[in-house]
C-alpha cells in the first residue's frame, strides 16, 4: 500500500509518499518513507515570535502545490501526472490550527477526487505516534514489542498512551490491530510551549525551543531551584504553567547576565525533563511495559532522550530519527497505513 500524505496542522507544509513494508512478519508493521518534503514557516512567525493561524493558511496556500509536486517527484512519479501506483491520499485533519489545517486537507480531498483515490482523513496525534514505525533505505527495520507506553510531547501537547496489539481475530476486523488508551495528559501548557515561552521570556529567538536547549548546554541546571509540577501526582497528568510563571517572576525586572541565561535555561530544562521522566518511567512500571516510545517535536531535546534512555534502564526505548519527530507528512502516511487512530473521548 502507497499513500501520499499531506500535513498542515501548524507552521509546516508538508507532503510525503510512503509504503508498507511487508519483508518479514517481524518488520511487517513498519513503514518504508519515498519522499518526505517540508517547507517550514519559521522565518515567517519568528517576526511575531509564535504562528499566527492566518498568517500561516496564507503561506500553506503559496508552498502547497510546490511541496506535494516536489514529494510525488521524488518518489518516482512526474509534475502534472497522476500517480499510477498511489492507493489513496491522506491528510491531517485534527488537532491543530483550523484556517491550516483547511489547505492540506481541501488539497487532499480534491487530488482523492482529481485522481479516483480514496482519501483517508489522519489524527495529528495518531501521526506523531505512528512516527516510531518510520524507516528508510538509511535505516534499519524496527520490531516493537507490546503493550508500549508512549509519551507524546509537542508544542501543542504532552500526553501519556498505552498501546497494544489486538487479538489475531480482532485484527482481521480492525485493520492493522492498534489499540490507544489514554493515560493522562497535560491540564494546561504543553510541555513544548513551556520550552517556547521560557525561551521568550530570556530573549532567544523563535522558535524557542531548540534554542533554548543550546543555550542550557553552557548552563549550570543547578543553580537555580525551580518547581516541578505535579511530579508527585502518582496520576499520568502535567502542569508546566506554574514552571513558566516561576521563571517569569525569576527574571522579571533583572538585567541577566549570559552565564545567568544559560543557568536558567539548564534549570527550566531539567525541570521539565524531570517531570517528563518520572511519569514516563511509572507508567511503563504500573503498566508491565515491554517498551517505551519517545515521539513529537520534544523528542528532539537530546537531554530527554538522553535521561529517559538512562531511567528506563533495561526497557527499549524507541525514539524516531530527528526529522519525523517534528511536523511532517511522513508520519501522517504512516498513521494511514497503520490504520492508527485516537479513541474518542466516552
Amino acid at each position: 500500500m502507497r499513500i501520499l500524505a499531506i500535513e498542515t496542522s501548524c507552521d509546516e507544509t508538508a507532503a510525503a509518499v510512503v509504503e508498507r513494508m511487508t519483508n518479514t512478519p517481524e518488520t511487517r508493521s513498519n513503514v518504508r518513507v519515498l519522499s518526505s518534503v517540508v517547507a517550514s514557516q519559521a522565518d515567517l512567525h519568528a517576526r511575531t515570535a509564535g504562528v499566527v493561524p492566518e498568517i500561516a493558511a496564507r503561506a500553506h496556500v503559496e508552498a502547497i502545490t510546490f511541496v506535494i509536486d516536489d514529494a510525488v517527484r521524488e518518489a518516482g512519479g512526474k509534475r502534472g501526472h497522476v500517480p499510477g501506483d498511489i492507493d489513496a491520499i491522506a491528510a491531517t485533519t485534527e488537532p491543530g490550527l483550523r484556517p491550516a489545517l483547511v489547505i492540506g486537507e481541501t488539497a487532499a480531498r480534491a487530488l482523492a477526487v482529481a485522481w479516483g483515490k480514496p482519501f483517508i482523513p489522519v489524527n495529528h496525534l495518531a501521526g506523531h505516534i505512528a512516527a516510531a514505525w518510520l524507516v528508510s533505505d538509511a535505516q534499519s527495520a524496527v520490531s516493537h514489542r507490546f503493550p508500549a507506553i508512549v509519551l507524546v510531547v509537542s508544542g501543542g501537547h504532552t500526553q501519556l498512551w498505552r498501546l497494544d496489539r489486538r487479538p489475531a481475530k480482532a485484527s482481521a476486523e480492525a485493520g492493522e490491530g492498534f489499540q490507544l488508551r489514554l493515560l493522562g495528559q497535560t491540564r494546561d501548557d504543553a510541555a513544548g510551549e513551556a520550552f517556547d515561552k521560557i525561551a521568550r521570556l530570556l530573549g532567544l529567538p523563535y522558535p524557542g525551543g531548540a534554542a533554548l536547549a543550546r543555550l542550557a548546554e553552557r548552563g549550570d541546571a543547578c543553580e537555580v531551584a525551580l518547581p516541578r509540577p505535579m511530579i508527585d501526582s502518582k496520576d499520568f497528568y502535567f502542569s508546566f504553567s506554574g514552571l513558566k510563571t516561576a521563571v517569569f517572576y525569576l527574571v522579571r525586572g533583572r538585567k541577566l547576565s549570559e552565564q545567568e541565561r544559560a543557568d536558567i535555561a539548564a534549570s527550566a530544562q531539567e525541570a521539565i525533563v524531570d517531570v517528563l521522566v518520572a511519569k514516563t518511567v511509572d507508567a511503563a512500571a504500573r503498566e508491565g511495559a515491554a517498551e517505551a516510545i519517545l515521539t513529537g517535536g520534544v523528542a528532539a531535546n537530546a537531554r530527554l532522550r538522553s535521561r529517559l534512555r538512562d531511567a528506563l534502564g533495561a526497557l527499549p526505548l524507541v525514539v524516531p530519527h530527528p526529522q519525523y519527530c517534528t511536523d511532517n507528512a511522513a508520519m501522517i502516511g504512516a498513521a494511514a497505513v497503520l490504520k492508527l487512530e485516537i479513541p474518542m473521548p466516552s
